[in-house]
């Protein structure tokens, strides 16, 4: 069976999880390559860095500067993570958007057995059906996703280690 067909079969439910992933999928690519690109920078980054806070030999050693450096690195921080809250997100509820087609589609399969009985279980089986192919699809889009928000974090929070060490050094 073809993953349209699948998508078809799972209805609306199914779209929404389609829709979701590839908005999901779409920032986390983006968010890689920013990434990458901003380690593979992170000397120009401080630099940078350094230049905004007005850090010079004459300015060292004050608490008040090295308040400033943080706030600064958490600002630039914060700018790089934008994005990664939507992965989150997508990550979270897709479980919960297969599980509101699971319960869709035992409702269906309730129905038609209160109307039809089990003479025809070929109706049933649709119902269930649904139920079965949404929830799988949830999950489908909920792990990747979960897995890509760690490890972008984890870029993030390498290259803020590496930022902070870097411009803390120059502060101190």
């Amino acid at each position: 069976m073809k993953i349209y067909n699948y998508i078809e079969q799972g209805g609306a439910i199914m779209y929404v999880l389609l829709l979701l992933n590839i908005v999901g999928v779409a920032i986390m690519l983006y968010k890689f390559f920013e990434l990458t690109k901003e380690k593979k920078k992170t000397d120009q980054t401080a630099t940078y860095l350094e230049k905004a806070l007005g850090l010079s030999e004459t300015n060292k050693h004050t608490s008040a500067i090295v308040e400033l450096s943080k706030k600064e690195l958490s600002s630039y921080m914060g700018k790089l993570e934008r994005g990664l809250n939507t992965v989150k997100i997508i990550a979270a509820i897709s479980p919960l958007i297969g599980l509101l087609g699971t319960v869709l589609g035992v409702l269906l399969a309730f129905k038609v057995m209160s109307q039809s009985g089990l003479n025809n279980p070929t109706n049933f089986a649709e119902g269930i059906s649904l139920a079965l192919i949404t929830t799988v699809g949830g999950l489908i889009v909920a792990i990747p996703h979960y897995i890509g928000h760690n490890y972008l974090i984890g870029i993030l929070d390498e290259l803020e280690i590496k930022l902070e060490k870097k411009l803390l050094t120059k502060v101190l």
